[in-house]
């Protein structure tokens, strides 16, 4: 991918929810928009490496119509800090966690998800694990509307 496009990295805690849906948002965003851009997302913490989505996320990412069953939830790294441009925490325990592991001289901006989406600056994406299917779809509201407005604002140009 160029240095000088966008390129995004979405972050929760183990990478099989949220930031797995993140992801598929700001994949048909850029689809929507023609264009091919590095989209990843990845965990804080490594309990869910190698494993797919949860079986709730990838339901809720096919009501949409997107595919997501061959993702593999991943833990961060370093380089992770070099290769994207926007890393977005899905909650303020991920945006700390990030500040925390992030090199003094990393390139990526590290922002959280819902600071894009005017009037939810701040909030963070509910974790829908421990919770019922419906929590999914809030879940994809608030990420699919967030990724929205990152794509408008980086994506559209001045």
């Amino acid at each position: 991918m160029s240095p000088s496009r966008p390129s995004f990295l979405f972050v929760c805690t183990g990478n099989i929810c949220r930031s797995p849906l993140a992801e598929a948002a700001m994949r048909a965003e850029a689809e929507r928009r023609g264009l091919r851009l590095d989209i990843d997302s990845a965990g804080t913490g490594s309990w869910h490496a190698g494993e797919a989505p949860d079986p709730r996320a990838r339901a809720t990412a096919r009501r949409y119509g997107l595919d997501i069953d061959a993702l593999s939830a991943r833990q961060i790294e370093a380089a992770d800090f070099e290769r994207f441009t926007h890393i977005l925490a899905l909650d303020a325990s991920h945006l700390h966690a990030l500040r925390r592991l992030a090199p003094a001289e990393a390139r990526a901006k590290i922002t959280l998800l819902l600071d894009h989406l005017p009037g939810r600056e701040g909030s963070d994406v509910d974790d829908p694990y421990f919770g019922p299917a419906s929590g999914f779809e809030i879940t994809w509201r608030d990420v699919s509307e967030a990724c929205r407005h990152l794509a408008a604002r980086t994506l559209d140009g001045p």
